[in-house]
């Protein structure tokens, strides 16, 4: 149960069936593992850029003031 949503339980996101998986080739359940792996790294990565980005630009306004008599 989360607090923000009173009475209703959490539900984790639903997963792919089992049976597909077992139909696929060794090779392509590890290729989509590795290219699922690959889109969270790169969102990570993303975000990441997005957080530097914002605080460069903070310091790119508020450094020239520290220098300013």
């Amino acid at each position: 149960m989360t607090t923000l949503t009173p009475g209703v339980p959490f539900k984790l996101a639903p997963q792919p069936a089992r049976s597909r998986d077992a139909s696929r080739s060794g090779a392509a359940v590890y290729l989509a593992i590795a290219k699922r792996f690959s889109m969270h790294a790169l969102k990570i990565l993303v975000a990441a850029a997005a957080v530097a980005a914002v605080m460069a630009l903070k310091v790119a306004v508020y450094l020239p003031g520290l220098f300013h008599h």
